[in-house]
């Protein structure tokens, strides 16, 4: 996926969450997505990423490729999803991964009420 692509994907995905009232002060795990062609690929890619603010899954989907969700905390800025982003994919590409974008959990408020 190409830079700009991705900043235009990103730039709307945070107008939208914007739009839908998503408390920006706050911290938040913000969810990266890849994908492996093998488990050990994954494991490797994961195992860059140590420390409290991270949180790694990774589980073999029904195509066969091993999926990797790596959620940091942080807040949601365009600054820091991008340079994370960079990041991420500077060490998922090597090992033969894909990026696959990245999402966040929002709170909806109101609808049990």
């Amino acid at each position: 996926m190409s830079t700009a692509h991705q900043e235009d994907l990103s730039s709307f995905v945070l107008r939208r969450m914007k739009e839908g009232g998503f408390d920006f002060a706050r911290i938040h795990p913000i969810e990266f997505y890849a994908i492996f062609p093998d488990e050990e690929r994954a494991r490797r890619a994961a195992g860059k990423f140590c420390g409290e603010s991270f949180n790694a899954q990774i589980n073999v989907g029904e195509d066969g490729a091993w999926h990797l969700e790596l959620s940091k905390v942080m807040h949601a800025t365009y600054g820091g999803i991008g340079d994370f982003e960079q990041n991420f994919e500077a060490v998922v590409a090597p090992l033969g991964g894909i990026v696959e974008g990245w999402g966040v959990k929002q709170e909806v408020r109101g609808l049990l009420n």
